[in-house]
């Protein structure tokens, strides 16, 4: 079933680029992978840009030939994050003025591909919204995450659709930032550009294994700096907690407290879960982790202000990150003082600024934070 009046795309005849940036250990997930490009070559031109150590590199070049354009990421490109390295490589080399942006781990259908190429005709970026499947324990609970996140507003993906000739306009965007997303999020909007954000588009995501799930969970609570206030909110969780408990006269106060907590929480999530049609992929048990994804993140908030000020910044990829993400209001003010030239990023060889003991390349196979 297709989207109504979007026709699948034939192989031959893509409108619509796709760019795949990824950095593998090993091949684990390979045939998988290679499955999906193959159906994905169908109704869409691909570009893979591939960090891989060169015996990968090579053997996915081999499977790959005819699928994708699979090239390394650009040498001048010398910054933080890697993830974005490997879009602007992408964005390089895309020729249609739709662009899928997507991680490893997302499995576009063919109506998903086309809603979001139909949305582009009049947005510069699109939002989507993700899923896991299959649905592990942990990734029911970071799923809570994501029913908190829809119930106040939307979701952060792991994927976007962007309009390129407006990627290039603003310059592409900044590559020292932990929380990449967010930073071409407001990047964007610091341009002046249109963002779609339906809450009813479903993407699938594959979940990771258990234990980069739990190595995640400090990264995770570092990317709430680039927003304070609600960064505030999961830093009040312990304090008010403490607080209630530590006056043990008031035990059934406390247990009071605790409980509406518990319920306020799982209860927002199951908003989160009902609006545009999402109890057809979110299952039920995922509002119920919602007090427990609250309490971990408050936990994991005090560590990662910790990392903040004590480490400069959180590790990653084996470097460390001091910026989550910067503020619409300065990206704004950036954009209007310095007009991103021709060569930042994307026209030109120009090298890009990089932070000092800044973070490697993303293993982009695990889902970046969100």
């Amino acid at each position: 079933m297709t989207t109504p009046g979007r026709r699948p795309r034939r192989p031959g005849r893509a409108e619509i680029d796709y760019v795949l940036p990824l950095r593998w250990q090993d091949d684990a997930g390979l045939a998988e992978l290679t499955g999906y490009l193959r159906f994905l070559s169908r109704y869409a031109r691909i570009v893979v840009i591939d960090g891989s150590p060169s015996p990968l590199f090579e053997r996915h070049a081999h499977l790959w030939r005819g699928l994708a354009e699979h090239v390394r990421p650009d040498d001048d490109l010398t910054i933080a994050n890697g993830k974005v390295a490997g879009v602007l490589t992408g964005m390089r080399r895309a020729r249609a003025e739709h662009v899928v942006i997507a991680d490893d781990d997302v499995r576009y259908d063919v109506d998903a591909l086309a809603r979001v190429d139909a949305l582009l005709d009049d947005a510069d970026l699109v939002r989507p919204q993700n899923h896991f499947h299959p649905l592990p324990w942990h990734a029911r609970w970071d799923t809570a995450r994501t029913l908190l996140n829809r119930a106040l507003g939307a979701d952060y993906p792991g994927t976007f659709g962007v309009r390129r000739s407006t990627f290039e306009k603003m310059g592409g965007y900044d590559g020292d930032v932990l929380f990449e997303n967010l930073e071409l999020i407001r990047t964007v909007r610091a341009h002046g550009g249109r963002e779609a954000r339906p809450l009813d588009l479903y993407v699938r995501r594959l979940p990771p294994d258990a234990r980069r799930f739990w190595s995640q969970r400090i990264r995770q609570a570092y990317d709430d700096l680039a927003q304070p206030a609600r960064m505030a909110v999961f830093l009040a969780v312990l304090p008010c907690l403490g607080a209630a408990l530590w006056r043990c006269r008031m035990v059934p106060v406390a247990a009071g407290t605790v409980a509406a907590g518990t319920v306020a929480a799982a209860g927002l999530a199951e908003i989160g879960r009902r609006r545009a049609g999402g109890r057809r992929v979110f299952p039920a048990t995922a509002s119920l982790f919602a007090p427990v994804w609250v309490l971990e993140r408050a936990v994991c908030s005090w560590a990662a202000l910790a990392a903040r000020f004590a480490l400069g910044g959180v590790p990653y990829a084996g470097r460390r990150l001091r910026v989550a993400a910067h503020s619409t209001r300065r990206l704004r003010r950036r954009a209007l003082q310095e007009p991103a030239p021709s060569g930042w990023g994307l026209a030109g060889r120009r090298p890009v600024r990089r932070q000092a003991g800044g973070s490697g390349s993303l293993v982009a196979r695990n889902p970046a934070a969100l």
